[in-house]
């Protein structure tokens, strides 16, 4: 998809390569010199300058395949565990994945759009994690939306009840698989609060699966996100499904929103209290809220 947007000056190839390995370091992966060049802050570059920015810094090295911080080395090994494991699983989680979501929008007529994100769509995913779905809603509809993701989440994991599992995706009756990671009303992207690089780079790595229209009016919206990425102007849509025959939006009226808030943040607060001596699963879900602010749910501030 093209928008015919005219690209701001970019810093040196050196400089943009080390500030997407910062990028992709604080959401804990790293990747080869060929997918750092696709990724690259500023616009794609070619591997051979990829590779020519790295010997000309001793910042960055490449170890175990992977361009990452010098001062990281010792991370490389989990990371390149990460990967290998991600080439294993993937495949059967993003068609668990696309089976969810027929279902959820064929339920949930609200929603506008969904794509996978998180560790599925990034490289980094193994089977203990769970899989993030990011979603456009209809203005009104966030916190249902929040509730019909986790109803519908928990009967789907029942069927999966013998999935690995770690503190995180650990749950009561029935393992933590598909989650909402990303909720916004269509009213929140006109224009975004965030054009920042993070959120540009979860634009850029999230797979659009049903309402790709929803995501390029973002992009449309809020043209400052193609000055951290333009890739996002030629962005594909791979994993695409037909739109499923829907419910009748009339069975959902706005009115909805509020008690689902209500159900929605007690059963939120009930997970972080029994994870209140998992100090790991803790600091993960703060670290996920705190690059998704200020579009979390349940926040008191």
């Amino acid at each position: 998809m093209s928008f015919g947007y005219a690209r701001a000056p970019v810093a040196s190839t050196t400089e943009r390569a080390r500030e997407t390995v910062a990028l992709l370091r604080r959401r804990g992966y790293a990747v080869g010199p060929s997918r750092l060049g696709e990724l690259c802050l500023g616009g794609q570059v070619a591997e051979s300058d990829i590779r020519w920015a790295i010997a000309s810094t001793d910042d960055l090295v490449v170890a175990d395949g992977l361009v990452i911080e010098r001062d990281e080395r010792s991370r490389t090994r989990g990371i390149v565990q990460r990967a290998q494991a991600h080439h294993v699983e993937s495949a059967a989680y993003i068609e668990m994945a696309i089976g969810f979501v027929r279902t959820l929008v064929a339920a949930a007529p609200f929603i506008r759009g969904v794509s996978i994100a998180g560790s599925l769509a990034s490289g980094g995913f193994r089977a203990s994690d769970d899989v993030d779905l990011n979603l456009i809603v209809d203005d009104g509809y966030r916190h249902l939306a929040y509730v019909a993701v986790n109803v519908l989440g928990v009967l789907h994991a029942l069927r999966h009840r013998g999935k690995p599992v770690d503190d995180l995706t650990r749950r009561p009756v029935a393992p933590r698989l598909m989650t909402a990671n990303l909720i916004l009303e269509r009213s929140q992207c006109r224009p975004l609060w965030r054009v920042d690089a993070d959120m540009a780079f979860e634009l850029l790595v999230a797979e659009p699966v049903f309402g790709v229209d929803a995501f390029r009016e973002v992009i449309v919206e809020n043209p400052s996100l193609l000055d951290h990425f333009p890739q996002l102007s030629e962005k594909p849509a791979r994993l695409l499904i037909e739109p499923p025959r829907r419910l009748t939006r009339r069975l959902f009226p706005r009115g909805l929103d509020w008690p689902a808030r209500v159900v929605g943040e007690t059963a939120w607060r009930y997970m972080q209290w029994t994870r209140r001596h998992k100090p790991d699963a803790l600091a993960r879900v703060a670290f996920v809220r705190e690059t998704m602010r200020p579009y979390t749910l349940f926040d008191r501030s």
